[in-house]
């Protein structure tokens, strides 16, 4: 199935009915292959490892008594899982559980990581959290380049700025300038992204420019933080990358992707707009 042919099936900008009883079919899930084959990437080795993580803060349900359970939910989807999961599916499965009575979390938390796994082709974790024990802010490590006195003529993805010298660094480098578009809908997606890398030292203008290019251009949050990964990876060449971005919450859920040529996990790192 054609890459435009899946965006235009997702529920996303389409009239849905809510459904309040659990039902998984709700969920729709978009290959990865659509994007690793127009990056000439091979499933059988993706040049990095990462993680799709997802915060949930609208998740709800009953229990045996029919009294409402509230909480918060983490959800782990691996970077090389056959698929993404499109966002309004995720909601309308997650609401699809609120009149639906379960007798206790654990159930819940178990059928969704079953749900979800299948969905997404890949093993996923699933961590539910009382209202009260939400992670505290914190922030991204690093320099922020945003103060950077820059012209910008581009506001679509333009790799060529991007430029390393031959001197040897070790830096995270992060920006709260990060902004793209859902590609079905044309709604804003807002982000901060961290850079962290070993290597020749990327010239902190156009790195700027860059990522401030992605403004106009349409793509799932998964997919961003890829081509902003396989850009700097190839025209910078690095020893060692991170790319770590934080999108602002939309509709109860925010999608936190990382993608890393080190197989390291990073903290579910929540920021102040978020």
């Amino acid at each position: 199935m054609l890459e435009q042919e899946v965006k235009e099936r997702s529920p996303l900008g389409r009239d849905t009915q809510y459904v309040n009883q659990y039902d998984p079919s709700q969920l729709y899930p978009i290959s990865r292959k659509l994007n690793w084959a127009e990056r000439g990437i091979e499933r059988d080795s993706l040049p990095f490892f990462g993680m799709d993580i997802w915060n949930a803060f609208e998740i709800s349900w009953l229990d045996l008594k029919g009294k409402p359970v509230v909480r918060l939910a983490e959800f782990y989807i691996p970077a090389a899982s056959d698929n993404i999961i499109e966002s309004k599916s995720f909601k309308l499965y997650l609401n699809s559980y609120n009149l639906s009575r379960f007798e206790d979390g654990e159930i819940v938390r178990r059928q969704m990581e079953v749900d979800l796994s299948e969905a997404a082709g890949g093993q996923v974790k699933v961590v539910l959290r009382h209202p009260d024990e939400a992670p505290a802010l914190g922030r991204f490590e690093g320099e922020c380049i945003d103060e950077l006195d820059v012209d910008i003529e581009h506001y679509h993805p333009q790799p060529e700025l991007l430029v390393a010298t031959e001197t040897e660094v070790d830096e995270a480098l992060y920006s709260h300038l990060l902004k793209s578009n859902c590609p079905v809908t044309g709604q804003p997606d807002w982000a901060s992204v961290q850079i962290r890398y070993k290597g020749g030292q990327i010239d902190r203008a156009g790195l700027l420019k860059y990522l401030i290019s992605y403004r106009e251009h349409g793509d799932f949050h998964e997919q961003c933080v890829e081509n902003i990964f396989m850009d700097i990876w190839q025209r910078c060449q690095p020893k060692e990358l991170v790319v770590y971005a934080r999108y602002v919450r939309r509709g109860g859920l925010d999608i936190n992707p990382y993608r890393s040529s080190l197989d390291q996990p990073l903290d579910n790192l929540r920021l102040s707009r978020q």
